[in-house]
């Protein structure tokens, strides 16, 4: 499952430079996550790092890119071969 920013985002810009995958890029008025780029960290690291470090907790997962760690983990690898 993807991660999405959500409304409560006070674009602080911490997030951006976390992801391992560029995923995340200003929007119109928040932060936005590619959902085709966002592996939650499967294949970097054990928790997703924008999660980690955002103040106000804005990063849920996105109910509408429910993916396993499998499929998350393939996803990782299609990324990081194209890198």
């Amino acid at each position: 499952m993807a991660l999405i920013i959500t409304d409560d985002c006070i674009n602080c810009d911490v997030c951006e430079p976390e992801c391992p995958n560029s995923a995340i890029a200003p929007g119109d008025e928040i932060y936005e996550i590619d959902p085709n780029l966002c592996t939650e960290c499967v294949g970097h690291y054990d928790e997703p790092q924008c999660q980690q470090v955002c103040p106000v907790d804005c990063i849920p997962k996105d109910p509408d890119n429910e993916e396993s760690k499998e499929e998350l983990m393939e996803k990782y690898e299609i990324i990081t071969a194209a890198a």
